[in-house]
């Protein structure tokens, strides 16, 4: 019996060993092994790959690129220079997607910058040493040295209802860059840009929307400054801003302003046709550069520079500048409603046309008086320029002058999806030093405005309710007279 098993045993191994010897066996080793190095490549692949940034492994295909970052926070991170910790208050499984990976990109831009989880869970009072506010979750600390800010997850997700009892709708959009920049630029700064509101002239209140901007931009806001009671423009006023004054500054005045500019101070008007007056005094500071203002209303004739079939609510051209390029690479268009010609004809080379009118536009004497659009005797013919910029050689000082009441209007902002307060605070950010003003466009979380020419809105007509079936139809007919052919 032992040596029958021994035999079968010495015949079974004989047999492997023949089997193993043969090309199929040999084909059958290369390839497990080969399988072994291709998976040690890809673990090793996974692993680098691990711990490269999340910028390089994670794409934002996001439609309103939520976590991607802009060049302004790039520029705050890599002129960093001292740590600033982001904590972010939030419990286990609480967390927001997005808020995640927007603070691994920030984490990844900067050696300085390190992100902190904070479970209000195991750390019940952390919050309470930054802010009396009720904490939510998903909301930010940022913090360096003795300097903080606090950020609100209702502030990252802003909704806007302003709208709601006109069109029934409510516009979200997604903040999260804006506020976390802001706040990174805020307690790494020790002085921040302070902004003075001239009073005095019934000038318009700013709309909430611009001082929510300046404030999230770390401008201080000084109200009420009349120019009646001092000497000169303090010193420490990085801008002035003048807001649709309703009646003219008096020759005192006029020679403050004058003064302030060539001492290398920054001026930003938005003043308008006036119902009744002119102002004259307040125009002499354009005036000084070879720049007047026409009297009445500008109307544009051309149907591609006016917006909704009101030819005194203008679509100009966006000419190029620091200012308006930005807008013009992104595709926007800003409303002028109302507007005030400048004529910038005998200019000096100081003055920048910032915005223009087609040469079809002319000046409505009449004002707000007009009856109609068409141009009547009297009416003063253009093309006009509708905003300008003017850098003073003496000791650079700048003014930015928009000819409308209306530019920041609630409504017109909307309707140019944000592209009116994006002109200002790039007038502000070109005035007082870009870095001086950190301006990030909120990311909207539903749509914007697309705002039109009537003649594009005619072209699209025709197009979709001509053009289009009619063409469907010819290739219907098309293809019967083909298959009848065959048949």
């Amino acid at each position: 019996m032992k040596n029958s098993y021994k035999n079968k045993l010495h015949s079974a191994l004989a047999r492997n060993r023949q089997a193993l010897g043969t090309r199929t066996a040999k084909v059958g080793g290369y390839s497990f092994v080969l399988c072994l190095v291709v998976l040690a490549i890809l673990i090793a692949v996974n692993v680098l790959v691990g711990m490269l940034p999340s910028r390089f492994t994670q794409l934002d295909i996001s439609a309103a690129q939520l976590y991607s970052l802009t060049a302004d926070t790039k520029v705050v991170a890599t002129n960093l220079e001292q740590d600033v910790t982001i904590y972010w208050i939030v419990q286990a499984g609480e967390e927001d997607t997005v808020i995640e990976k927007l603070l691994d990109r920030y984490g990844d831009l900067s050696e300085h910058i390190t992100v902190v989880k904070k479970d209000p869970d195991v750390y019940p009072t952390f919050a309470q040493q930054y802010t009396d506010q009720t904490v939510t979750n998903n909301s930010l600390v940022v913090e360096s040295g003795e300097k903080s800010r606090y950020i609100a997850y209702e502030d990252i997700y802003e909704y806007d209802t302003s709208n709601y009892y006109t069109t029934g709708s409510v516009s979200q959009s997604f903040d999260g860059e804006g506020q976390i920049t802001s706040a990174i630029d805020y307690v790494v700064r020790e002085d921040l840009p302070q902004v003075y509101l001239l009073s005095g002239h019934g000038e318009q209140e700013l709309s909430e929307t611009f001082t929510d901007e300046l404030a999230r931009s770390n401008c201080e806001t000084v109200s009420d400054f009349s120019l009646l009671n001092v000497d000169a423009v303090p010193e420490d006023c990085d801008a002035l801003i003048i807001n649709a004054p309703t009646s003219d500054i008096s020759e005192e005045e006029l020679e403050l302003l004058r003064d302030y500019v060539a001492g290398g101070g920054k001026l930003l008007v938005f003043s308008g046709p006036q119902e009744e007056e002119t102002l004259p005094n307040l125009h002499a500071l354009l005036s000084d550069y070879g720049v007047t203002a026409a009297e009445g209303i500008v109307v544009d004739t051309d149907r591609d520079h006016y917006a909704f079939t009101a030819p005194y609510v203008l679509m100009p051209d966006i000419e190029s500048s620091e200012i308006t390029d930005p807008l013009a690479e992104g595709g926007y268009h800003a409303i002028i409603p109302i507007a005030q010609g400048l004529d910038t004809s005998g200019a000096d080379s100081s003055v920048t046309a910032l915005l223009t009118t087609s040469d079809e536009a002319f000046s409505k004497i009449s004002g707000y008086d007009m009856s109609t659009y068409e141009k009547e005797e009297g009416d003063l013919d253009g093309p006009y320029t509708l905003a300008v910029s003017i850098e003073d050689s003496t000791a650079g000082g700048r003014i930015v002058w928009v000819a409308t009441d209306y530019l920041l209007d609630g409504l017109y902002n909307s309707y140019s999806s944000g592209a009116n307060l994006d002109l200002a605070m790039n007038s502000l950010s070109w005035m007082i030093g870009e870095s001086d003003a950190v301006s990030i466009r909120a990311k909207s979380l539903d749509y914007n405005y697309l705002t039109i020419s009537s003649s594009a809105a005619t072209w699209l007509k025709i197009v979709m309710i001509g053009v289009i079936p009619v063409g469907f139809l010819l290739l219907g007919i098309d293809e019967i007279l083909r298959r009848r052919k065959k048949l």
